[in-house]
């Protein structure tokens, strides 16, 4: 009889094809949001799980006896209540480097589309607005040669900073909980700064840190009056980051020149403030959103699954004390 898992939300079907060799795999193709109660009542009987953003956690824990690893499908886990997890000996994996240079492209596309304000520009067209040119239509600020702030500088950040660098001559400075050994700041041209240099200093400021409780609202009301009226922000970390109600009144207000968001605080909910300011670019949290880069990240979850299931190696652990034990 072949192990039980689950599969949280819909997925490629050959990555399910590749699961059914191994597993008797319960899936969720219909694409379901299912509450917390629903999701922990179908981790019951599971020796695994591949999720998303379900959130992992004591409670959802409490009656799934069997199981084994939660294997995101993303390189972030904010989801996953780690320390609740590793007391269950339930193992976590996510899904690093895959993602990382599609990821970088979608920021750097972020900051060019708000620095040249890409979406005011083409509401305005769309509306039938343009009758004409003026020397100061839609004039924005520019890329090449400006200073680009990265607050994170992981494999993303990194990313990030070598597009800036090498493909339009920017200024790289970054902030980062430890600073980077001198061959990487070097292939990144970057320079480490303190955050409040950061954010005073930089043209474009982006963010590629980790959420956890400490970067809750690392950028919040106080950081944001540090910044340029000239300067952008762009975000690709998580929501929560950033704190929404305040940088939505930053933008009315004009105390920055705009903002591109990839993820909210609360998301699928967006502030409602954020929907009534022009100067701001939304998207639907789909950084990673390449059909090579998901079907990559789809086959690392699944392969930690099968890995970790079937011959007791996880390839891609975010709580190893699992495997300690």
């Amino acid at each position: 009889m072949k192990p039980k898992i689950l599969v949280a939300r819909a997925i490629f079907p050959e990555t399910l094809d590749k699961l059914r060799q191994h597993f008797d795999v319960e899936d969720n193709q219909a694409d379901e949001l299912w509450n917390k109660q629903q999701f922990a009542a179908r981790l019951a009987d599971k020796v695994g799980a591949l999720t998303t953003a379900q959130p992992v956690d004591a409670e959802s824990l409490a009656n799934a006896k069997q199981l084994k690893i939660c294997a995101n499908m993303a390189v972030g886990f904010n989801n996953f209540d780690v320390p609740a997890m590793t007391a269950r000996g339930v193992l976590g994996t996510n899904t690093p480097d895959v993602l990382t240079e599609t990821t970088a492209d979608f920021g750097f596309a972020l900051v060019m589309a708000i620095a040249r304000r890409m979406t005011e520009s083409e509401i305005f067209l769309r509306a039938g607005k343009w009758d004409r040119w003026r020397y100061d239509m839609f004039v924005g600020s520019e890329v090449h040669g400006a200073t680009l702030g990265i607050l994170g500088m992981g494999r993303i950040g990194q990313g990030i900073a070598r597009r800036g660098a090498h493909g339009f001559g920017m200024n790289v400075i970054y902030h980062n909980r430890s600073r980077l050994d001198p061959a990487t700041e070097a292939e990144c041209k970057a320079r480490y700064v303190g955050k409040e240099e950061l954010l005073r200093t930089a043209d474009h400021v982006v963010l590629v840190v980790p959420y956890t409780k400490e970067s809750h609202h690392t950028i919040g009301e106080k950081e944001l009056a540090l910044m340029k009226p000239t300067a952008t922000l762009t975000n690709i970390a998580r929501g929560g980051i950033v704190d929404d109600a305040a940088l939505a009144k930053a933008l009315r207000e004009k105390r920055i020149a705009g903002a591109a968001l990839d993820v909210f605080e609360g998301e699928p909910k967006v502030h409602p403030d954020l929907l009534t300011v022009p100067n701001v670019v939304l998207t639907p949290h789909i950084a990673s959103a390449t059909v090579a880069t998901r079907r990559k990240m789809a086959e690392l979850a699944a392969d930690n699954l099968i890995s970790y299931l079937l011959h007791g190696k996880a390839l891609t652990p975010v709580n190893p004390d699992v495997l300690k034990a």
